[in-house]
């Protein structure tokens, strides 16, 4: 560690102020490398080191990612090559995109210019080329231009000149052409005034505040995903990410990766088929999906189907089905058991290599994050290598031997398991196996298999990321980047799958598509539409923390959409009959009812229009509060697109004082006074059954034992589910297949629910129309 007096002189001696040098020293990695540079270029040039050497000294020993090159940048340096912070720049570029020895020392020179002299001439004609181009601007904005950009196009024809000189150029020739300043051009340029923010970033700000202070995107996601966006690497640039670890094979592996691929960016989504895909899994098949997408890439579609304890067929069809209703299609739909021979074989070879042998610890005994040594870690590989054999032979029973991989994980995790044994049949290869890998040996030789450029992982992953690399490097193969995003969460809910069949166990739910949930097929069944969750998953955006969001926010990106997509009809929930005593006519009237009131070039529907129609029981009250405006004695309202205004004149009721019945008049629109308010109504009307859905849980945080103390079943809302069985709808909607959509006018958004038969229709409520400000 360079520390004390000695360094502190040693770094003021070399041009750094008396503070930097002190600041530097705090930092233990920094003060021992530059003391290490300062130290070589002091071998060489003696013991007085020029400010502008020392500065690239400083600068190299700050900004050099990959220390084995600091002899030779030193060496550039202290021999002159390297004289301008522009040439270290592509000196550090160059050392990190070739990171094997030996480097070609022509191509460095000539990447990084060395040798290259830029003449005043050569600055003063390339000066005189962008001033030229900006000439007219230049003489009607004078020195209020931006002369930024005259320096930025001259330094584009020069690479290496220095930059002074082309300040110093601009300078003069910008003098020559306008002359001195005037007062004018003294005058500060008047800032552009503030606008007043608009009301969609107003509502930004409130729904970021309801989210505990979550910064809501507002880049749609390919924005968000498409080009260097991410600071990702490029295709067959691996070795220049953070921490991945180059071998001297890697260059090679990486020329034969890009030939397999032709330099295309792949992803893959990997999920286990032991369950449902939900909310959560919607964020990662955007990213994945989306990042290849975006950047002219595929993404594949890869069950990790190592267990088959848990696995199951529906589970297939319903992941694939999500990911195609969202929007994607897989480049190729694999599996990891396609792999159980490949696996197999390489399993073998890391045995051979030294790196795993097989363990005979039971399961409880290496649970945990201390769990003892295996005493077989250090077993003979020839011993190892026939018992692997024999667990492949079915010699062993479950749990009796493993075979485990040498290496702590970032966790401290020691060991983890590659395979275990299973006698299980598996889906898709029967009975030819009793072993089967784990997440940990399958998941990053999976991606090389498939040649992935970026394995795009949730947070909890990150821990696995050096063994990904070990892994990979240990077997001489081609190595993706695994990259970390934070998990999305909801409030209000529970995603798990352990969860989740407890809830269908209880009752308390009647299947994984059950509307109240989050799972993405219950989401579909209630009619949330896919773009509506993808739009979602952009708010949010592509964050590296974990993201807890409450329901309302996705609720809103289901009304721009709905608002958009859902045909408009009328519905009464709680009917209340009205006769109309003074009907114009003796049959029924048509009335024709705009499906989108905003844009009547989307068509219109008819609906009949009758002496008895329903309206909502709330639409009516004897007795006026202050305030109401709907239909009340003395008070008349409009039938929304009649035209026609009607007036209480009897009111009947049942024995116990029970409004059964209103009779009332009807008047023309155009000689009525105008009423307050318009109701909708429907008449010969469809019965129907109608499901109004609120949250599952009281707390936000059902299985946060702080809050609800007694578990999260515990915790279920009895008011989560309500269903009307004699709603009424308008015949517009007798046609409707199951999960179309309407807007119910002045109702909510609803769907068609797949439990709909052709004398009975089902509505599923999928929102309201506007968000109950309780919710908030």
């Amino acid at each position: 560690m360079a520390a004390g007096p000695d360094a502190l002189s040693l770094f003021t001696a070399i041009g750094l102020s008396e503070p930097k040098a002190r600041e530097t020293l705090k930092n233990e990695a920094l003060s021992a490398l530059l003391r290490e540079a300062v130290t070589q270029a002091q071998g060489i040039l003696g013991p007085n080191v020029d400010k502008a050497t020392g500065t690239l000294l400083y600068n190299v020993a700050s900004r050099l990612k990959d220390q084995k090159r600091l002899r030779f940048l030193v060496g550039c340096i202290t021999s002159k090559k390297i004289v301008t912070d522009l040439q270290l720049s592509a000196a550090l570029e160059y050392v990190r995109s070739h990171p094997l020895d030996p480097i070609d020392t022509a191509d460095f020179e000539q990447e990084c210019g060395v040798g290259v002299v830029v003449t005043p001439e050569q600055i003063e004609e390339a000066v005189e080329a962008a001033v030229n181009k900006h000439r007219a601007e230049l003489l009607s904005e004078r020195y209020h231009f931006n002369m930024g950009l005259l320096m930025g196009e001259a330094r584009g024809r020069l690479r290496w000149a220095d930059g002074k000189s082309i300040k110093n150029e601009v300078d003069l020739q910008v003098l020559h052409l306008l002359g001195p300043k005037t007062e004018a051009d003294l005058e500060k340029k008047p800032k552009a005034g503030k606008a007043k923010p608009a009301e969609a970033e107003k509502q930004q700000k409130a729904a970021e505040e309801e989210n505990g202070g979550v910064t809501l995107e507002t880049k749609s996601l390919m924005e968000q995903l498409r080009g260097e966006a991410l600071k990702f690497h490029k295709p067959g640039e691996n070795y220049k990410t953070e921490g991945y670890v180059i071998t001297p094979h890697t260059m090679a592996l990486m020329k034969q990766h890009l030939e397999i691929t032709g330099g295309q960016v792949r992803t893959r989504f990997p999920p286990e088929p032991n369950g449902i895909l939900h909310i959560g899994h919607a964020k990662a098949i955007n990213f994945n999906f989306g990042y290849a997408q975006a950047n002219g890439g595929v993404c594949f579609l890869r069950y990790d189907d190592t267990n088959p304890e848990k696995e199951e067929e529906k589970y297939f069809t319903a992941i694939r089905d999500m990911v195609e209703w969202l929007g994607y299609k897989p480049h190729a739909v694999t599996h990891a058991s396609d792999y159980f021979d490949q696996l197999y074989v390489w399993a073998v070879e890391l045995v051979r290599r030294g790196h795993a042998y097989v363990c005979h610890q039971r399961v409880e005994e290496i649970k945990g994050h201390n769990p003892p040594p295996s005493p077989w870690r250090d077993r003979p590989v020839e011993e190892s290598l026939l018992l692997f054999e024999g667990m492949k032979r079915g010699k062993f029973e479950e749990g009796e031997a493993t075979l485990r991989m040498k290496l702590v994980m970032e966790d401290g995790k020691l060991d983890p398991v590659a395979y275990r044994i299973k006698y299980m049949p598996h889906h898709r290869t029967g009975d030819r196996w009793c072993i089967y890998p784990t997440y940990d040996y399958t998941h990053c030789l999976c991606d090389s298999i498939e040649h992935i450029t970026h394995s795009l992982c949730t947070k909890e992953f990150q821990a696995r990321r050096s063994s990904y690399f070990w892994l990979c490097n240990a077997l001489g193969v081609y190595c993706p980047v695994q990259w970390e995003y934070g998990r999305l969460n909801l409030l209000y809910t529970v995603v798990s799958k352990r969860k989740i069949i407890r809830l269908v166990e209880a009752g308390a739910v009647r299947d994984w598509d059950d509307p109240r949930l989050f799972t993405l097929t219950a989401l579909r069944r209630r009619g949330f539409p896919p773009e509506a969750i993808n739009n979602f998953c952009a708010r949010v955006g592509v964050t590296v923390a974990q993201t807890t969001m409450e329901p309302h926010l996705l609720e809103a990106c289901v009304r721009e959409v709905l608002n958009e997509r859902a045909p408009r009809a009328m519905a009464v929930l709680q009917p209340l009959r009205v006769i109309i005593t003074n009907f114009p006519t003796q049959k029924a009237l048509e009335v024709f009812v705009p499906n989108f009131p905003a844009n009547e070039t989307k068509g219109f529907h008819k609906v009949p229009f009758q002496a008895t129609i329903y309206i909502e029981q709330s639409d009516f009250r004897e007795v006026v509060d202050q305030g109401y405006k709907r239909l009340a004695l003395g008070q008349p309202v409009g039938l929304r697109h009649t035209g026609y205004v009607i007036a209480v004149q009897n009111v009947v009721k049942d024995a116990s004082g029970q409004v059964m019945e209103l009779e009332v008049t009807c008047t023309k629109s155009d000689a009525a006074e105008k009423p307050k308010a318009f109701i909708h109504w429907v008449s010969e009307p469809l019965v129907c059954e109608v499901r109004l859905y609120e949250r599952l849980f009281l707390h936000k945080n059902p299985e946060d034992p702080a809050e609800v103390p007694a578990g999260f079943l515990s915790d279920l809302n009895p008011d989560s589910l309500r269903v009307i069985a004699g709603a009424l709808a308008d015949r517009s909607v007798c046609s409707a297949k199951p999960l179309d959509k309407f807007q119910f006018e002045r109702l909510g958004y609803f769907s068609v629910d797949p439990d709909s038969t052709e004398g009975k229709m089902v509505f599923n409520r999928t929102v309201t129309l506007k968000e109950d400000p309780g919710k908030v």
